[in-house]
């Protein structure tokens, strides 16, 4: 009898005891209706269960794909669940230890400053959850870009680089910044640019984004500004009018200012100007039609070639007295107009309406007459004569002063 208790003795002393965090391995047992794993903690003689929440990150997968019974698991202990004197079992979970394990070699292999590649598997309001080998990592929204970002869905399935600047294991906080990333690629691709670019260089880009003002182009790292009045030799509203981000467009560099770290661009400069056949296809006297552009106090402005526009003088509308063209003219109208003059170089056209309409005819009556003078007959009482000599003033007015005497 003293035989078999110090057997039973020897095997109670033998079932090691379970504590929340102990990593166990447990042997499945059954896979029950709502998904649950059911495993035989291996030393202890109890059982634990595993929810599908703690076995895969996928709420979607199918329980039997991921384990079979007979499977050896290593786990970690979660809590317990009962009590012992209802033959409690324990709350086990096997992402979780996956997920200490990925912590522990995240640890020992990085550390603060360290660059990683991390796909971006959600966007939430605060910024994007990453997958950094493993582990959960957090970038927020204002460590994302070195610019305000509106939509943060974009970057979705993305993997991005970005720096870790807070590591904590036992926390389980992984904080990271691609601005960091961006500011330092920023900074080596401003200073190649710098030194390898000089204004009037003509290079390539791509439309990186689009404001009320401008398109910034991106140059390899570094984007340049394409002001609204240098994409295009036509008035351009909106960039989007004419651009589209992504579009690969050829610019000319106007500045460079390493200083302030900006860079002026020029798409038109790259493009022939409309001024540049504006000789040959208007020179003088040639009658071409237009629209009316902007009507102004001193005449108005009329458009003849895209880009092209030229100045009727109030005093070229009609041969009528204009007091104010806009009287006669309206921005919009179709108008014929003769060129008087151009000069390329200045940009300048001038053009006449009324040379084209005959003039009407003028009147007899309606004719400027001269005034004529009034004749002076000569005084009688002095000759101009050589024979008779020079006349003086005394010899012409002498009997008026006279009386004065």
């Amino acid at each position: 009898m003293n035989e078999e208790n110090n057997e039973l003795l020897a095997a109670l002393d033998s079932v090691a005891e379970v504590k929340v965090g102990d990593v166990v391995k447990g042997e499945v047992l059954a896979i029950d209706d709502n998904r649950q794993v059911i495993v035989g903690i291996e030393g202890a003689g109890v059982e634990g269960v595993i929810p599908l929440r703690e076995l895969t990150t996928d709420r979607d997968a199918d329980v039997n794909d991921l384990v079979k019974v007979g499977d050896v698991l290593d786990l970690v202990v979660v809590s317990t669940i009962g009590s012992d004197k209802e033959g409690g079992s324990y709350l086990l979970s096997k992402r979780r230890l996956e997920a200490r394990r990925a912590w522990e070699e995240i640890a020992s292999k990085h550390s603060v400053d360290d660059i990683v590649e991390a796909p971006v598997t959600q966007a939430v309001k605060g910024g994007l959850v990453v997958d950094v080998e493993g582990v959960r990592g957090f970038v927020p929204a204002s460590m994302i870009e070195n610019r305000f970002v509106q939509d943060l869905n974009q970057y979705k399935g993305q993997t991005i680089r970005a720096k870790i600047i807070e590591i904590n294991a036992a926390d389980s906080r992984l904080i990271l910044s691609r601005r960091d990333v961006l500011n330092e690629e920023r900074s080596a691709a401003l200073a190649r640019v710098f030194d390898e670019l000089s204004v009037g260089d003509v290079i390539e880009g791509k439309v990186a984004r689009m404001t009320n003002f401008g398109a910034f182009v991106d140059l390899g790292g570094v984007d340049g500004l394409v002001h609204v009045s240098e994409i295009s030799h036509e008035r351009v509203s909106q960039p989007s009018d004419v651009l589209s981000v992504g579009e690969e467009v050829k610019v000319k560099v106007l500045g460079l200012d390493p200083e302030r770290e900006r860079i002026s661009l020029s798409i038109k400069a790259t493009q022939p100007g409309p001024w540049d056949a504006a000789a040959q296809q208007a020179p003088e006297g040639t009658v071409l039609e237009g629209t009316v552009k902007r009507v102004v106090d001193f005449g108005a402005f009329v458009e003849v070639f895209p880009g092209v526009e030229g100045l009727v003088h109030v005093s070229q509308i009609s041969h009528k007295h204009i007091a104010n063209p806009s009287d006669v003219l309206t921005a919009g109208d179709k108008v014929q107009v003769k060129v008087l003059d151009v000069n390329p170089e200045r940009q300048r056209l001038s053009l006449s309406i009324k040379a084209l309409e005959e003039a009407p005819a003028r009147e007899e009556n309606d004719r400027p007459r001269r005034a004529r003078r009034p004749r002076q007959s000569a005084p009688t009482n002095y000759s101009t004569s050589e024979e008779e000599g020079s006349a003086t003033l005394g010899d012409a007015f002498g009997d008026i002063f006279k009386d004065f005497n």
